[in-house]
């Protein structure tokens, strides 16, 4: 009996180690991610899954044959090429603003692009912020006949919001600063928001200028608003990845790297072949043709910055695509989009 007391206690710290091993081991994709191999689960699959928008002229949108094309759909295109040579090796999970969080939380994609604001909470809590690849502050629109020329001149209006988002606390947050009375009607899903202003229901809607900007080329009469001066925030544009995998992690920042200083160094999809012999030095070893910036360490080939571009173009490229002055989409100026050496806050680590 003195045995059989001694035997149960260790049996049962014998089927906890097991309990918490099995459960260390899952088989989804966002559990073998966790465990630092999501390099490895993209190309079993086969294809990159990124959570993005269908329904944003610009960044996420559905073009006339369908597909699903846009400023954020790019980037993500981009990380597909530097692993697959293929930029089409994707699959976009259309996601609404309040499932932004728990998608990415969970591992069940690889990449979230859609349009997301870079804060503190959401860094410790949502995943890993990769680098910022679009600059925006929240804004206002209203109807152009109005009156309001300012957003200190809306005292007491009623303002369409999506909830679940960064511009529902900054709407908040100003009309209580400046002491403004505000009648907030909040709806889960962004359509659902622009819908309900241009259908008259609220007096301004608010979002990222940007977006402002996006939805605005879409309505049947866009003259007829307009987007007043003020921006009230800083609202950083960040691809994010799940949290747990370091490779993962700086495999997605440094394609970005490589979209911006490919724009610097003027190298386009155009040039990018005969650029493989520049006599600059930078150029070469971007394009994997002199030395190396990591690529063995991220699991990537020498030359993936040559299929990447060849796939996308550089960053002004993909801009221009669909909000330059000939874009397909509709035109908005660069500003703090600029490359830094144009006076802009686009920059990038050095490829070396």
């Amino acid at each position: 009996m003195r045995h059989m007391k001694l035997r149960y206690p260790l049996l049962l710290i014998l089927v906890a180690i097991l309990m918490a091993a099995l459960a260390a081991c899952g088989d989804d994709d966002g559990d073998a991610a966790a465990s630092g191999g999501r390099l490895d689960t993209v190309k079993d699959r086969g294809n990159l899954i990124i959570a993005g928008r269908t329904d944003l002229a610009g960044f996420g949108f559905l073009d006339s044959s369908g597909k699903n094309v846009g400023f954020d759909i790019d980037l993500g295109r981009a990380v597909a090429a530097a692993i697959f040579g293929d930029p089409n090796a994707i699959e976009v999970r259309p996601i609404s603003a309040s499932e932004r969080g728990p998608t990415i939380q969970s591992g069940e994609v690889d990449v979230l692009t859609r349009n997301v604001t870079w804060t503190s909470t959401r860094d410790s809590q949502w995943g890993n912020y990769t680098t910022i690849m679009f600059y925006d502050g929240q804004g206002f629109m209203v109807r152009a006949d109005s009156g309001f020329e300012s957003a200190l001149d809306l005292d007491g209006v009623t303002a369409c919001v999506t909830s679940g988002t960064t511009t529902e606390l900054n709407l908040a947050d100003f009309f209580r600063q400046n002491g403004l009375a505000l009648e907030t009607v909040v709806f889960e899903d962004t359509a659902s928001v622009y819908g309900a202003y241009e259908s008259g229901r609220c007096d301004v809607t608010t979002s990222d200028k940007s977006q402002l900007a996006a939805i605005r080329s879409g309505f049947a009469s866009p003259g007829d608003h307009k987007i007043l001066p003020e921006t009230i925030s800083k609202e950083p544009l960040t691809p994010v990845v799940p949290h747990g995998d370091d490779q993962w992690f700086d495999l997605v920042k440094t394609v970005m790297w490589v979209l911006i200083n490919a724009e610097e160094m003027g190298v386009t999809q155009a040039n990018v072949d005969s650029m493989v012999t520049s006599d600059n030095i930078a150029i070469r070893r971007m394009l994997g043709a002199e030395g190396e910036f990591g690529q063995a360490d991220l699991g990537l080939d020498a030359d993936f910055a040559v299929d990447v571009i060849k796939a996308v173009g550089n960053y002004g490229e993909i801009y221009d695509r669909y909000m330059g002055p000939n874009g397909i989409s509709f035109e908005l100026p660069r500003q703090s989009n600029e490359l830094w050496l144009n006076g802009g806050l686009i920059y990038a680590p050095p490829l070396k």
